[in-house]
Order: C-alpha cells, then sequence, then structure tokens
C-alpha cells in the first residue's frame, strides 16, 4: 500500500495594475455549483500535464483575463490538505503577475473581473486561510514563501510557513 501524497496541482496570480496599487480579482458568482461562489480570488486553475507551473499560470491568465502576461515571479507554494467542500489536497503556486499586454476583461467564467485596491483586499469576501498568506504575496520580501495550511473543509485549522 503507497502512501503517495498526489494533490491537485494549481496555479493561483494576482495581477497588478500598472501603478502596482490595485490587483485583478474574481468575483466568483456566475456558477451556483461553484465551490467559491460567492468569493474573491485571483485568477488561475489546474496545472495540465503537458506544462510546467509558469506557462500554466500564463495560459490561466490568458484564459481567464483575455491578456498576455510579460513580466511575473514566484511569490510562493501553498500546500492545502482536506480543503473545500469535497475535503481535497492542492498544492498551488502562487504568481504576482505585474506586467502584461492588452486590456483586462471585465468578466471570466466565474465571474465579473474587478480592480481591487491592494489595501483593500482583507476587506473583501475571500477563503479564511487567504488572510493568511496574501500579505507575502504583496510583501516587498524578495524570497519567495512556502506554506502549509491544513483546512478542515471550510475552515483554517492551522498555518505554517518558511522563507529561505
Amino acid at each position: 500500500m503507497s502512501n503517495c501524497y498526489c494533490p491537485i496541482l494549481s496555479t493561483l496570480g494576482y495581477v497588478l495594475s500598472e501603478d502596482r496599487s490595485k490587483v485583478l480579482m474574481t468575483y466568483r458568482v456566475f456558477r451556483k455549483d461553484d465551490e467559491q461562489f460567492g468569493k474573491y480570488n485571483g485568477v488561475g486553475g489546474h496545472l495540465e500535464p503537458n506544462e510546467d507551473i509558469a506557462t500554466g499560470m500564463i495560459r490561466e491568465v490568458r484564459e481567464e483575463a483575455g491578456i498576455e502576461v510579460t513580466e511575473m515571479s514566484l511569490r510562493g507554494s501553498i500546500n492545502w490538505t482536506n480543503f473545500g467542500p469535497k475535503g481535497e489536497n492542492w498544492l498551488a503556486f502562487v504568481f504576482l503577475i505585474t506586467a502584461y499586454k492588452g486590456i483586462p476583461a471585465t468578466e471570466s467564467n466565474e465571474g465579473p473581473l474587478q480592480w481591487v485596491p491592494v489595501a483593500d483586499i482583507m476587506k473583501l469576501p475571500i477563503w479564511p486561510g487567504d488572510r493568511y498568506f496574501l500579505p507575502l504575496v504583496f510583501d516587498d520580501d524578495p524570497r519567495p514563501f512556502h506554506a502549509y495550511l491544513p483546512y478542515d473543509h471550510d475552515e483554517p485549522i492551522g498555518w505554517s510557513y518558511v522563507r529561505m
């Protein structure tokens, strides 16, 4: 019997405005069966078998926001266990997108895309665990973070990270 840990691999990106004061967020309200219904989130999604994490992030931004990434940085990784209504395990690679070509779409398949002041992101209805890692995404520390954020379905039950 194998003890293989096989999480769902994903990307999560935060697109900054040119002056870096706002971030493009998806307000997930288009599908009632969406596990993230009513929450704000960055753009991103599942990694496909034939792509690396950077290519996956670029593809997701293109698909969801209609723009071409020209500059981004890996801000960290997060291991979520027992996450969401289905109690799934996820491993996400979190990026900050600092330059792009094109004009962002006003909506994606999940909901409207809205520019939100970075300073106001914590006021939005977001996953409770996002409040732990979002400050690390937007801080000035150049080192990526690597986090463990276990959930009991919809609620975080722990938080730890390292930066090196």
